[in-house]
């Protein structure tokens, strides 16, 4: 029987909090098995939370259960969630728009919300801003070791009711591109955009095309240059800039062996957009 719990949060690994939440899921169930998909999210950043899930959950088993905490309003009137996903994962989290790109593109089934009288560490009653800990860890370990059903969580949520950030979506128009920088591959610099693979397909441009690329800032351009549409690094020189691919079929920025966002200070977020067109 899986019983895998996966843990995302924006604590770092600096001080005990996660280590105190690998104990709690250990104390239900010592079979559990505990996974980090990543701790260092910015701080407060819940866009980037969604997005990590995003990246990630397509990629384990049926059952897993995602805990994700990113919580800048815990100890308010905010609910605690546990969605089902339609692929049968669960995810464990605040109802702050963390859920935002798995509804998006993934689709939720059902969602219900935590009955703290009933799924909450004992004896922690007393504690208002470690709900991670408190509440998340301990949920998601009940889930995953069977001890409860998903049934048992706490009363249904409409779905549509689940807290969405605002989200744009990519255009064509007439060959001319246009999104926004979604997030950050952050070791390396490179722009991950919400522009999908088939709009650029769509808008005629090859790989091996020369494209024109204009990102704006407050619609006030950033950057403007020509750039390669190339399948892999190794398709361009050292210190030069391209586009690409990314590992989730979206189009990429990126300056080979050099960080991007660092050499022209591009930031993400719907405000920073993009535009790709065929160069003349």
């Amino acid at each position: 029987m899986l019983k895998h719990v996966v843990l995302q949060t924006d604590f770092g690994l600096s001080d005990g909090a996660v280590s105190a939440m690998y104990g709690v899921a250990k104390s239900v169930d010592p079979s559990v098995q505990i996974f980090d998909l990543t701790h260092d999210i910015s701080p407060y950043n819940i866009w980037e939370a969604s997005y990590r899930l995003y990246q990630t959950i397509s990629y384990w088993p049926e059952e897993t259960v995602f805990v994700s905490v990113v919580d800048p309003g815990v100890g308010t009137e905010r609910l605690s969630v546990v969605v089902k996903t339609n692929a049968n994962q669960y995810i464990v989290t605040p109802d702050n728009g963390t859920l935002t790109h798995v509804k998006a593109h993934m689709g939720i089934k059902e969602a219900r919300i935590i009955d703290e009288k009933i799924n909450r560490l004992p004896r922690s009653g007393e504690s208002h801003t470690f709900h991670g800990r408190d509440v998340y860890a301990y949920t998601a370990a009940r889930i995953a070791a069977r001890v409860i059903p998903y049934e048992e969580v706490g009363p249904q949520l409409e779905v549509a009711q689940l807290v969405c950030l605002a989200k744009e979506q990519a255009s064509n128009n007439n060959g001319k591109v246009r999104g926004c920088i979604d997030i950050l591959d952050v070791r390396f610099g490179n722009l991950w955009t919400n522009i999908d693979r088939s709009l650029l397909i769509e808008a005629g441009c090859q790989y091996g095309d020369e494209l024109h690329v204009t990102i704006s800032h407050h619609e006030k351009d950033v950057y403007k240059n020509k750039m390669l549409f190339a399948r892999s690094f190794a398709e361009t020189h050292l210190g030069e800039s391209l586009l690409y691919v990314n590992s989730l079929d979206k189009v990429a920025v990126a300056l080979n062996q050099g960080s991007f966002a660092k050499a022209y200070h591009i930031g993400t977020g719907t405000s920073w957009k993009i535009t790709i067109q065929k160069a003349k």
